[in-house]
């Protein structure tokens, strides 16, 4: 079976686990990376090591992840491989767990994940 010949991937929620091993397998490939969180300091060493570039996304405000997907488009090309790897985390007992905490961890992990597939659905 033939794998598919990617040549651009856009990894959303990128940090130092799971994305930083997918990164360099990708980049390994010849892929050519996007990365994107919150806070890409963070990012710094990643992106001398896989030639990946770094953008700042908050992935559960619409009009950040369509710019970022406008940027990545503009600067490298449209992605033909996206990722979505940015989760939210509220912890402890369900009793002592702060609402509002809750929802944030929700909107992370599944409301930003529906902007982000939504806008890699649309290219």
């Amino acid at each position: 079976m033939e794998h598919p010949k990617y040549k651009i991937a856009l990894i959303v929620g990128a940090g130092e686990g799971l994305s930083a091993s997918l990164a360099r397998l990708l980049a390994a490939q010849g892929i050519r990376i996007a990365l994107a969180a919150r806070k890409i300091e963070k990012l710094g060493a990643l992106c001398s090591e896989t030639g990946a570039k770094a953008y700042a996304c908050n992935a559960t405000e619409p009009e950040e992840v369509e710019r970022l997907f406008g940027l990545v488009e503009r600067e490298i090309g449209t992605p033909d491989l996206v990722v979505y790897n940015a989760s939210g985390r509220a912890r402890g007992p369900i009793v002592d767990l702060v609402p509002a905490d809750v929802a944030q961890a929700i909107a992370v992990s599944a409301y930003g994940g529906f902007l982000v597939a939504q806008q890699a659905a649309r290219r």
